[in-house]
């Protein structure tokens, strides 16, 4: 058995999940429905809203334009979504579709396009003219193209995570909410975590603490930064936008600006908001009250974009991103213990792969590898 497989004779555990968010939460399932006896450690409430996996809708695509390397993860998520969906009996995901807008030589499009290339994804164009003739309401620029994803749409973040804690439940996992990890170490037959004053043995540990990560993993030294991003919702003032009618959507307009996405109104209103735009800072100093200017500058862009969507403000949230270099994930294990895997940086575009990437997370507790492709997210790229 490899050593971060190991579980030593005074370990209380096989495997400890620190963090029951998206990703923690669907390793906790992978590795219970494994048969491992295995303890997910959450510092919050369950269900809790302080964290990077919330807000009521997240894109789901295939066409990345930010790597064609992201695909394969891609596709076998789509394929655990749908099993969790049958297992669970919830709806978690809609192929409502996705149209990304913006210059058709830009990275947004020309990425999608490459993606779409490579691995054979279906995807329609369309010139400034045809989208104004689909979608009336929209006001596209002069240049703009578009490319429509009917494979793609949204995926419900809370029900999701809810439906892999359960998952992780049926399966025998045990959970201890609103119990923050104070400390962690590695000693000879198991790695110890502290948590809620409690102390808890393991022969591997998966760290997937999202935005605080970098603090829980300092030893790693982890290169990566936390940015609040705002998300907004408004009451749209035409039915243009309502779902069944209208797509989620991808903005890209100047190079340097940030890009706009968003939702159609499915009864709370649209949901916009600008794609890594936002302050730096911590998870424990970030304003999560909303701003003037955080509302104005959303429905600015999609004001400019979707005339009729930006009407009565309805709600706000504080979100954040954590943010590599590159904007890729971390995925690997720890460089000064194997027994223990490191999960973050998802870098405001991660949600998506949650399934994917707890089953990779297992993966690497139970072997150290993974048959999926990640050698890209390694730590070694840094």
């Amino acid at each position: 058995m490899p050593p971060n497989a190991r579980a030593g004779p005074s370990a209380d555990y096989e495997t400890i999940v620190v963090g029951l968010g998206a990703m923690g939460s669907a390793a906790l399932a992978h590795l219970a429905r494994r048969g491992r006896r295995v303890l997910g450690i959450e510092a919050f409430a369950r269900g809790h809203e302080l964290g990077a996996s919330t807000g009521r809708s997240r894109i789901i695509r295939q066409a990345y334009f930010e790597n064609p390397a992201y695909v394969p993860l891609l596709r076998r998520a789509y394929a655990l979504w749908r099993d969790l969906e049958q297992t669970s009996g919830a709806r978690l995901v809609d192929l409502v579709g996705v149209l990304m807008v913006g210059d058709p030589a830009g990275p947004v499009l020309s990425g999608a396009r490459e993606s779409a290339r490579l691995h054979g994804i279906a995807l329609e164009e369309l010139d400034a003219a045809a989208l104004s003739a689909r979608y009336p309401s929209l006001r596209p620029r002069a240049g703009d193209a578009a490319l429509f994803e009917p494979e793609a749409g949204i995926v419900y973040p809370e029900k999701a995570i809810a439906a892999q804690l359960a998952a992780a439940a049926s399966a025998g996992a045990d959970m201890f909410f609103e119990s923050p990890v104070t400390r962690y170490r590695g000693e000879a037959d198991a790695v110890v975590v502290e948590a809620g004053g409690r102390e808890f043995r393991a022969g591997s540990l998966a760290l997937c603490a999202g935005p605080w990560l970098p603090r829980l993993a300092a030893a790693a030294n982890l290169p990566i930064r936390v940015q609040r991003n705002v998300q907004i919702w408004f009451r749209p003032e035409v039915s243009d936008y309502a779902f069944g009618r209208f797509p989620a959507f991808f903005v890209e307009r100047e190079a340097g600006r940030a890009p706009l996405y968003g939702f159609p109104d499915s009864g709370d209103g649209v949901k916009a908001a600008l794609h890594s735009h936002g302050v730096v800072t911590t998870p424990d100093e970030l304003e999560r009250a909303i701003l003037p200017g955080d509302v104005a500058d959303v429905r600015a862009a999609l004001h400019a974009f979707a005339p009729g969507a930006a009407g009565e403000f309805v709600a706000g949230k504080a979100c954040m991103y954590a943010l590599t270099p590159d904007e890729h994930f971390i995925l690997d294990l720890h460089p000064g213990d194997p027994r223990i895997v490191l999960a973050g940086g998802f870098s405001g575009h991660g949600f998506k792969f949650a399934p994917a990437v707890g089953e990779i997370v297992a993966d690497l507790i139970e072997r150290g590898s993974t048959p999926l492709p990640i050698a890209f997210l390694r730590l070694a790229r840094f």
